[in-house]
């Protein structure tokens, strides 16, 4: 099920022996578009930070409960390594923190399907260098806000994003055009990106304002299932990633 970036905050962070915390937002690699991480807020039990967690240590959500459970103890965030999360976090803590939890390999989860690597403008990858930060990790919160540009002008701005619930993957990008198409909200899956412009805050996609304008609206209140899909893929004519 596609579920909103924006409703799972605040949801609990459970461990095997107790809460860890509320989950305040989420880190998603830019070429692949998947979650990487989950930004965890520690409650009273230990002096409060952010911890990063990783999908791979999720259980089965309790959708109702608003609840993540983890296969993770309490002692294990704990200890874990002391992250800035609000600066860059670099590759070189990625592969710390994937040590001390022992999760498979950091970049990537193991399951597909993924959507098409996203280009990157040349300009906006950095170094590198381990100790530097990712250039390909972003924070979903930093990204709301951010203008998409159609082939021949601006359409609207990043309100939200859907992720699939099973594998963790953000399939689309909410985008709202009220200040163009009044009252609008659409969907753009991460695969119709043409560039990216991370400084500008700018994101190009391949379609044209009008094919925007006519596109089925997405309506937030109502689950996105395979009928709207089929409908929205086929207005723009789109290989289906499923």
């Amino acid at each position: 099920m596609l579920r909103s970036i924006d409703s799972l905050s605040g949801y609990t962070l459970l461990a095997t022996d107790g809460e860890v915390g509320k989950v305040q937002g989420f880190f998603f690699d830019d070429t692949r578009w998947n979650i990487r991480y989950l930004v965890v807020e520690t409650g009273g039990w230990m002096h409060s930070r952010k911890v990063l967690i990783a999908p791979a240590a999720l259980e089965q959500p309790d959708w109702e409960g608003k609840e993540f459970p983890t296969n993770l103890t309490r002692e294990q965030v704990q200890s874990s390594p002391d992250i800035d999360v609000d600066k860059p976090v670099s590759r070189q803590q990625q592969v710390q923190l994937q040590q001390h939890y022992e999760w498979p390999g950091y970049v990537y989860p193991t399951f597909p399907p993924y959507p098409p690597p996203v280009r990157v403008s040349e300009e906006e990858k950095a170094p590198a260098d381990e100790e530097e930060g990712d250039p390909h990790l972003r924070s979903t919160q930093e990204v709301i806000g951010y203008h998409i540009q159609a082939t021949d002008g601006e359409i609207g701005h990043v309100e939200d994003f859907l992720a699939d619930d099973e594998v963790w993957i953000i399939r689309y990008m909410v985008v709202d055009t009220r200040n163009w198409l009044p009252g609008k909200n659409v969907l753009i899956a991460p695969e119709w990106i043409r560039d990216l412009k991370w400084a500008e805050r700018d994101v190009f996609v391949d379609l044209s304002r009008e094919a925007v304008k006519e596109s089925p609206e997405f309506d937030p209140s109502s689950p996105v299932d395979r009928e709207y899909e089929e409908l929205l893929y086929t207005h723009y004519s789109r290989p289906k990633y499923w």
